[in-house]
């Protein structure tokens, strides 16, 4: 890139921050003229100390807008989260060390972040606590003291670290972070980089509805704040033209792409990974317990020779269908719980279908209340368990899967889902439930199907699992599409769409 370019890039992105510096001092100036006019002090005594703030105000910005030679290869990556439970950025972060940048990550604490996040040295966490709000009142008091808290605790760890060339955050959740992040690098200098997921007030409104005044609130809150960061990323490019259609935000599209780790799981790794899940959970069993039998070891899902160490898959395993979840209000599970309850039905009349195995992985807010509502299910021959997996042992379930199953609907319309995603990487086929924009994910009758309630997809479990360890059934045709078009890969796509809004800012 030539030096003129560099320099009229850096020009039009960082006014802003100088602006943004410059008026604050101004607004303080201004502050003060109108306390001493209101006390009627001097003209002379009132610019005198006006102008003595105004001189230590600017220093302190200079000084946390003070610049060194690492300056340029610093960024921070936000989320107002659980750090292990947000892989999408868990993937920026790594992508950024694989470039050479030094990522400080900051996020609640939790869930343990998968291996290669806590090997990488250019990658430091940094936990903020989650904080609540005076609990006595009314609600909304609760909620605002929170913000406020909040606010206050994300403000300080921001400016008290190193200063970071950009913040990457994302969004939602962005109350308060938005607002808070803006503040911070008007008045350090650093870029501001939002990824959009998704809307917060269209997630809030599941729970309150569309007119509750926190709601508008949080809408007016995003439309307002929004905007302001310098650059955006989304998730589709149904996102992309809502943003600039109603907000005014011209973004780029990151479509979440699996990573390498993705990938379709040897039967060895199967079997390992299914002894080692025997021991919690008896629905990995061989009829019911974990034993070697002689000279084979088996799962219920694979055989070990031990005389000869070769696995195989068993003739007579069930058939294993997965659905990861975040137990949140936008993923109705009793819609799966209805279809098996129609595929036992199937099975009880005489269908010739296999047994089922059915895990559904994940944390969330209404796990406990499935967890019991599965208790109260009279099945035969469908099983249900409800683990969570560490984030190694994930992608190896997904690649030992026959089938996954997403019930995410968005909360706006206009995202997708990640776990689809990965289940792509993995080269396995899905049943989704429809909603607008799944249509850039997931095609119909060519990587899975897309179905709209229960009793469809009790049907579609009945077609493709008749035949589900026949490689010539739908669900191998389904599979040898996924080999074939898999595309690009998270850090070719991370590459081409991120790395030069970055890049680009970088001192000459």
């Amino acid at each position: 890139m030539s030096r003129a370019t560099t320099t009229t890039m850096a020009d039009s992105s960082t006014s802003p921050n100088t602006s943004g510096g410059l008026f604050a001092v101004s607004l303080l100036v201004a502050v003060l003229a109108a306390v001493f006019y209101l006390s009627n002090v001097s003209a002379t005594s009132w610019s005198l100390v006006s102008l003595t703030v105004a001189v230590v105000v600017y220093r302190l910005l200079r000084e946390t807008r003070r610049r060194d030679g690492d300056t340029d290869r610093r960024v921070c990556v936000l989320v107002l989260g659980d750090v292990g439970r947000s892989p999408r950025m868990q993937y920026h972060c790594l992508s950024l060390g694989t470039h050479g940048y030094h990522v400080t990550f900051v996020g609640f604490a939790g869930t343990k972040p998968h291996q290669h996040i806590l090997q990488d040295e250019k990658i430091s966490i940094f936990h903020i606590k989650e904080v609540n709000g005076i609990r006595v009142g009314p609600r909304v008091v609760t909620y605002v003291t929170k913000v406020i808290l909040q606010s206050l605790q994300l403000f300080y760890v921001l400016m008290k670290m190193d200063l970071q060339s950009h913040i990457l955050m994302q969004n939602p959740p962005g109350l308060p972070s938005i607002a808070v992040v803006c503040l911070v690098c008007a008045v350090r200098g650093s870029r501001f980089i939002i990824d959009w997921h998704n809307y917060g007030y269209t997630i809030m409104a599941l729970s309150h509805g569309q007119k509750h005044p926190i709601v508008r609130l949080a809408k007016w809150y995003e439309h307002f704040f929004g905007p302001l960061a310098t650059h955006h990323l989304c998730v589709t490019n149904a996102m992309k033209d809502d943003l600039l259609k109603n907000w005014g935000i011209k973004a780029t599209t990151l479509y979440d792409k699996p990573p390498a780790i993705f990938k379709e799981a040897p039967v060895s790794l199967q079997h390992e990974l299914f002894m080692r899940l025997s021991n919690t959970y008896p629905q990995f069993q061989s009829d019911g317990v974990q034993c070697a039998e002689g000279e084979v070891e088996r799962t219920a899902f694979t055989a070990r020779d031990l005389a000869g160490d070769t696995v195989t898959l068993t003739l007579d395993r069930p058939a294993l269908l997965l659905s990861s979840t975040s137990w949140t209000e936008d993923e109705d599970f009793s819609v799966l719980l209805k279809a098996l309850e129609e595929y036992e039905g199937f099975i009880r009349k005489g269908t010739a279908l296999p047994s089922l195995v059915c895990v559904i992985t994940g944390k969330g807010p209404q796990k406990e209340y499935y967890r019991t509502l599965i208790e109260t299910l009279d099945f035969e021959h469908v099983k249900i368990c409800t683990p969570w997996l560490e984030a190694e042992d994930y992608p190896v379930l997904l690649g030992a899967a026959d089938l996954g199953v997403c019930l995410h609907k968005s909360s706006s319309g206009l995202d997708l889902p990640m776990k689809v995603v990965d289940m792509f990487g993995c080269c396995l086929p899905v049943c989704a439930i429809h909603f607008n924009c799944l249509h850039e994910l997931v095609k119909h009758e060519e990587n899975g199907l897309i179905f709209k309630d229960s009793h469809e997809l009790s049907q579609q479990l009945k077609s493709l699992l008749s035949e589900f360890s026949s490689t010539e059934g739908r669900l191998g045709v389904f599979r040898r599409n996924l080999r074939t078009s898999t595309g690009q890969r998270w850090d070719d796509n991370w590459d081409k769409n991120v790395l030069p809004l970055i890049s680009t800012h970088q001192s000459s």
